[in-house]
């Protein structure tokens, strides 16, 4: 029996990526939708084939068709969203970042752990083969011991310095309460980050930040620059933003036998090619490009993690444990130190 997945929100990501997936995706499809507007979600309900639209969210969440939601709704609304789905009895898959707050991420994950229902997070970078293989090639030792990681993603407009700020819908892109204290790092950084802990198999243990934000006059940034050291001594370094023109979005991860190297294979589709240079492992896989590959596999993946119940591959503590980076990482900026990170236990 297929998955009755309900949506809160009806916005451009789930518009875009997220409804065209669950359409693709095997034993899954779109039951109900929520939109503050009936009218949009009325509209979004139709052209996606979901079954009904409501302006409320309890009144979604009362669907019993819906067995689990995928919240994509202003950041600072996630943990409420969250909470209201688990005591309902519905599994939840959390668009990036989980939470805001450490806080609440601590309450979300408890709350959906007492609720007997599962989290998972949108990380969907995971699910792309190329950034798979070379977890799978590192965890088998063919670099020997990883010593230095680099991720960048990104994107921009030549000539314009300055994105325009977003309006109408998204105009709560703008403030920094609903963001959580940041912009590039909420919108692409926070993908970085897990992505750079899921190929290493690492925990973070230390951030130093530079942005050109995080201040009184500019408290929101749009370009960030981060150094990471892991747990086993490996540094990493981040970077992402909204004024990089022609970025080059790769994936390379150096160990002292070799080099791996993911070739525009950041982003939300698959694309790109992995190279792999190394003692005893030397070879090149390209991958077509596919919009919605990636979403389909993380959504396929949840339904099963939920089929055998199972932590997903990207969980709630996955969550909160980039919830704790994006903190240091707000911190550092702002006051010019490198923070240590001790993880919070759940």
């Amino acid at each position: 029996m297929a998955l009755g997945w309900g949506m809160i929100s009806t916005g451009g990501h789930p518009d875009n990526n997220i409804a065209p997936a669950m359409k693709a995706a095997r034993d899954g499809e779109l039951v109900a939708v929520y939109s503050r507007d009936q009218g949009r979600g009325d509209a979004f309900a139709e052209k996606h084939g979901a079954k009904a639209a409501y302006d409320s969210v309890d009144a979604l969440l009362a669907d019993s068709r819906v067995d689990a939601v995928f919240v994509s709704s202003p950041n600072h609304l996630h943990a409420q969203h969250g909470l209201l789905s688990a005591a309902a009895g519905k599994h939840v898959l959390m668009e990036k970042p989980m939470t805001t707050t450490l806080e609440d991420a601590v309450a979300l994950v408890n709350g959906c752990r007492n609720g007997g229902v599962k989290l998972g997070m949108g990380f969907m970078m995971r699910h792309h083969m190329g950034h798979v293989q070379a977890r799978n090639v590192i965890q088998k030792g063919a670099l020997g011991r990883v010593t230095l990681a680099q991720v960048q993603g990104g994107s921009g407009v030549r000539g314009q310095g300055t994105p325009p700020p977003r309006t109408g819908l998204r105009a709560w892109w703008e403030d920094p309460t609903s963001m959580g204290g940041a912009s590039s790092m909420m919108g692409t950084g926070v993908h970085l980050v897990d992505l750079l802990r899921f190929v290493l198999g690492q925990e973070v243990t230390e951030v130093t930040a530079i942005t050109d934000g995080q201040t009184d006059a500019h408290p929101l940034e749009q370009l960030v620059a981060m150094a990471l050291r892991f747990q086993d001594g490996t540094i990493a370094t981040m970077c992402c933003g909204r004024v990089l023109p022609d970025n080059r979005n790769d994936l390379t991860v150096y160990g002292i036998n070799g080099r791996i190297t993911g070739q525009a294979t950041i982003g939300g589709a698959l694309q790109g090619k992995l190279e792999v240079v190394s003692e005893t492992d030397n070879h090149t896989k390209v991958y077509p490009h596919h919009r919605h590959a990636v979403f389909t596999a993380m959504l396929e993946e949840f339904q099963q993690a939920i089929e055998e119940d199972r932590d997903p591959s990207a969980s709630g503590i996955d969550g909160l444990r980039v919830v704790e980076i994006t903190l240091a990482m707000i911190e550092s900026a702002r006051y010019g130190r490198t923070v240590k990170i001790s993880s919070v236990e759940v």
